[in-house]
């Protein structure tokens, strides 16, 4: 490990000389990639560094034990190195987290989907409370979020709703949310007090790039009309509703939520982009998918991945056997323990695969 620990400096280092060369800076796109691979890099080299001090403590104490001769100060020795020792262990234990290799899809803004699934109006209200809860995540994490269009269901929620979520790796955090989150409650409209089953289908999607999916213009039709639905007496008299047919993939992606025509058509393309590389990322989530099972539902949106239980006051994550009880909690946005569990399943398996950068 301290081999590669070394090289990894080296890199590092080399990252640092090549941030301070005016050329680079000219280059504003190779800047922003070099800078990313130093930072990236930067908090394996702070744990590394104290490491080395451990170490180098370590072998001053051992000296001291060999050597020395007065009791005081053999039984001082020994404390430390107790205390060392143990720091050793703890900076062994993070530095190999920390030298699994990121996806680089995690950096990516994502754009999440939530569609009702089984369950008519319950379904959609259930689809909504979903909503809620990543919209409080959302604002505690500090990101920000953007409606690209909504359909409401008929007794409240929503059909569907898709957003862009901007902020610091938001995709590697929530892309563990893709698949079917099923609920079991009494809905309000039934008189015998029965529990339903109903569901949501969750997709999280990492935001692509112009640079990542090529869209000619000659493939894409774009039609504008009149919004419905609430929003103000703008919606009924100016045509800023967008639609965006591309017809290489049947691909139809509609925007209505800005009252601006431009905005909503930049929206639709960002989330048509997106779409175009969800292929290309399922098929790179279908390689790994069998080495690590926290991920096959990421690629797969008709996998049953979660379960709220209302009567029980339980969440249960079925990929990881991880139960809560503490739906309000969750429902309220502190959705952290199932965010955090994913993550160190992930690195396990990742270690377990011996995967480092």
């Amino acid at each position: 490990m301290l081999e590669k620990l070394e090289i990894l400096q080296d890199r590092w280092r080399n990252l640092g000389e090549q941030l301070n060369d005016p050329e680079l800076i000219r280059d504003m796109k190779r800047y922003k990639q070099v800078h990313k691979q130093y930072k990236d890099l930067d908090g394996i080299m702070q744990a590394f560094r104290e490491y080395k001090l451990v170490l180098g403590n370590i072998k001053d104490s051992e000296q001291i034990l060999y050597v020395e001769k007065d009791a005081e100060l053999r039984e001082m020795a020994r404390e430390e190195l107790g205390m060392l020792e143990q720091r050793k262990t703890e900076l062994d234990a993070l530095i190999r987290q920390l030298l699994i290799p990121k996806d680089p899809e995690d950096a990516r803004d994502a754009i999440l989907e939530i569609r009702a699934g089984t369950g008519g109006d319950e379904a959609s209200l259930f689809a909504g409370d979903l909503f809620r809860m990543y919209s409080r995540y959302v604002e505690r994490q500090g990101w920000k979020l953007e409606v690209v269009s909504s359909s409401e269901g008929t007794s409240g929620g929503f059909k569907e709703i898709i957003a862009n979520l901007i902020g610091e790796d938001v995709y590697g955090t929530l892309k563990y949310e893709s698949g079917v989150h099923r609920v079991q409650r009494v809905p309000a409209t039934e008189s015998q007090g029965r529990v339903h089953t109903s569901a949501a289908t969750v997709a999280v999607l990492p935001e692509a790039d112009e640079v990542d999916v090529v869209i000619r213009p000659e493939d894409v039709r774009i039609d504008v009309f009149r919004a419905s639905g609430a929003g103000g007496q703008h919606i009924n008299k100016t045509e800023s509703a967008v639609r965006v047919v591309h017809a290489p993939s049947g691909i139809v992606v509609e925007c209505q939520d800005s009252r601006s025509q431009i905005k909503n058509r930049e929206s639709a393309m960002k989330v048509l982009r997106t779409r175009l590389y969800e292929h290309t990322l399922k098929e790179h989530l279908d390689k790994i998918a069998g080495k690590r099972k926290t991920l096959v539902s990421t690629g797969d949106r008709s996998a049953k991945i979660r379960t709220y239980n209302f009567s029980q006051g339980r969440v249960t994550d079925h990929r990881i056997n991880l139960t809560l009880y503490a739906l309000d909690d969750v429902l309220a946005g502190q959705i952290d323990p199932l965010v955090d569990a994913l993550q160190l399943a992930e690195n396990a398996e990742k270690m377990k695969a011996g995967e480092t950068i």
